[in-house]
């Protein structure tokens, strides 16, 4: 700056004051020329623009004040206050010999810095007070929660008909190709039917499961929505690169923490399943194409890439009456009447020029090769202990069963409940040690029915259903199963298994609560089964488990209590089994409507075999 030019020495006081106090500022011209001020602008913390104080030359001001008037709620710590002062040479010394001359007006600024402090409370001083959540501590097995969700939301119905549609990737035409050469079919004209069912299987191949590999953490969360983790991990400050960074690395400790068999400490699995490694180490780990005695051992990819599916995903849909529906379309397309008066299905005709007409001829022609309601009722029970087959039918014989699952799943999600509202309540910190033992009972209830089929079946059967849904989505169907055009359905196969409910007069629960039944249980399954919570003593992490899986675990309460009438949130806990649930609401129902089959007595569905 030129010696002739004026500097502003500005002076606060006192420089250090409480909330609520005032703050005098003079801001004085420091120079060897006669300068006057003719104008001021203060910019004090929290005022947002500048005030302006504006002087006429001719007052010969030399130097500005203002007052700081500091908020009552002005944050305590130190503070710029900033001035801009412009001035102007005095007019008798203006061009005045000697030195060169200054400029007529000039603009200099001051800066300095001034300490709040909090003001001591006073008598009769309102205090405010905030109220806010306790601690969250985050725990690894975050990042398998999210391993979870992304990979059931890879197999939902949606993904599956837009593989179909034709987004399937080289690797997944190879495959499909290849397996289409071995999956031969002893029926004629069913190419339609046999690359549905193979291309099924393919996008199954393709989807499910996590792959366990410490070299390629970024596999389980391929098309992650970060957004809608971020809220599920309370971690909205954090961009995309650093929360994904963040997940990968938290799964990455979770699948190389705990002990390790000799020469396997690099070795990346799942805390419970590297357990069960540990039992098994006297048994070697082979690859999946060897074959033999001498290949005795632990396949490799069900150890490092488990398929992450549960078949009350299944028990659900099938109770949404599915493949109810689907028989009952097969059966009148097999020309087969159903049930006593008039035929709900009489104008259905699949005309053959569409391919919905060969589907359905390879699907009633591929039925020796699908499972049985049986099979599937045997395998729930041996899950689960919850029955399917409705009274009338058969009385089951099973081996074992988890006939404490249903009391301990239920007692979970009350103790669960119970935990949000506290959770929710900041006067309250959580005790979330109730739900860390529900969990660990669950899980022990899950896994001693992992075994026989636990992997085969609930495989076969969701490959099954996900055909149905397709078939039943065919734009074919509309023609025939008028639908609800208003109704906003998530899944198109909905509106015709709605229809359909509604032309035999089955239970009229909507199939949306029953869709949401079989997501919502699925995810919380996995996470209770795969989790390894027997080794686990800490409550953070069980009341991570119900934060993250809040959305589901409410979800769950809301469509069981939907379709069965039974309240899990309130004491004594229902454990009555759904299915007698649902044939008791479907008795009400027929009374409401006048019917006379009011009675306790097996009520038999037309359309498929079998009695609610």
């Amino acid at each position: 700056m030129p010696s002739n030019e004026p500097e502003v020495i500005l002076t606060p006081s006192p420089d250090t004051i409480e909330q609520a106090g005032r703050v005098r500022l003079t801001a004085t011209l420091d120079t060897s020329e006669t300068f006057f001020i003719t104008e001021a602008s203060w910019n004090f913390p929290g005022r947002g623009p500048f005030i302006v104080q504006t002087y006429d030359a001719d007052d010969e001001v030399t130097e500005a004040k203002a007052v700081w008037h500091v908020p009552d709620d002005q944050t305590p710590g130190t503070f710029d206050i900033r001035v801009r002062v412009t001035a102007e040479l005095h007019l008798a010394r203006r061009g005045s010999g000697g030195s060169p001359p200054a400029p007529t007006t000039v603009v200099v600024h001051g800066k300095e810095e001034v300490t709040v402090r909090a003001r001591p409370f006073a008598s009769g001083d309102a205090v405010a007070v905030t109220m806010r959540r306790g601690d969250i501590v985050e725990t690894d097995d975050q990042a398998f929660w999210v391993a979870i969700r992304n990979s059931t939301q890879a197999l939902s119905f949606n993904r599956y008909a837009e593989f179909l549609a034709g987004t399937m990737r080289r690797r997944d035409v190879r495959r499909l190709a290849k397996l289409q050469k071995v999956r031969a079919l002893p029926f004629p004209d069913m190419d339609q039917y046999r690359v549905l069912k193979t291309a099924t299987e393919v996008f199954m191949m393709a989807h499910c499961g996590v792959r366990v590999d410490a070299d390629r953490l970024g596999r389980p969360f391929k098309g992650l929505d970060l957004d809608e983790e971020r809220v599920r991990l309370n971690r909205p400050d954090l961009d995309d690169d650093p929360f994904r960074a963040e997940i990968r690395h938290q799964w990455e400790d979770y699948i190389t923490e705990g002990p390790r068999l000799p020469g396997e400490e690099d070795q990346a699995f799942l805390p419970y399943l590297a357990v069960i490694r540990l039992k098994l180490g006297d048994v070697d780990v082979v690859g999946d194409r060897d074959f033999g005695v001498n290949t005795y051992g632990i396949l490799q990819s069900k150890l490092t890439n488990p398929c992450l599916i549960e078949l009350i995903w299944n028990y659900w849909h099938r109770e949404a009456h599915l493949v109810h529906a689907m028989s009952a379309l097969l059966l009148r397309f097999q020309n087969v009447r159903t049930g006593r008066g008039p035929d709900p299905l009489a104008h259905l005709e699949i005309d053959p020029l569409r391919p919905l007409s060969n589907l359905m001829w390879g699907m009633v022609n591929d039925e020796q090769h699908r499972l049985t309601d049986t099979r599937v009722a045997y395998e729930l029970f041996h899950h689960y202990g919850i029955s399917m087959l409705q009274p009338g039918q058969p009385p089951m014989r099973p081996a074992d069963s988890r006939v404490h699952f249903l009391g301990s799943f239920h007692r979970l999600l009350h103790v669960v409940s119970i935990f949000l509202k506290e959770d929710d309540d900041t006067t309250v910190l959580a005790d979330a040690f109730p739900v860390l033992n529900a969990l660990k009972e669950v899980h022990l209830q899950l896994t001693e029915g992992q075994g026989n089929q636990y992997l085969e079946l609930p495989w076969q059967a969701r490959q099954e259903d996900l055909m149905y849904q397709y078939m039943l989505a065919r734009p074919e169907m509309r023609e025939f199963l008028p639908s609800r055009v208003m109704v906003a359905y998530p899944e198109a196969w909905m509106d015709p298994v709605e229809t359909v409910k509604r032309l035999y007069g089955w239970p009229d629960a909507s199939v949306l609560h029953f869709r949401d039944l079989a997501i919502f249980g699925e995810q919380l399954l996995l996470g209770i089964r795969y989790g390894n919570w027997n080794d686990i003593r800490l409550p953070q992490q069980a009341a991570n488990w119900v934060r993250y899986w809040r959305p589901e675990l409410q979800g769950y309460i809301h469509a069981y209590q939907a379709v069965t009438g039974a309240d899990l949130t309130v004491d004594p806990v229902d454990t009555t089994m759904p299915s007698i649930l649902l044939r008791q609401r479907l008795l009400d129902q027929l009374a409401g409507t006048g019917s006379r089959r009011t009675s306790a007595a097996p009520v038999q569905l037309p359309g498929y075999s079998g009695s609610f």
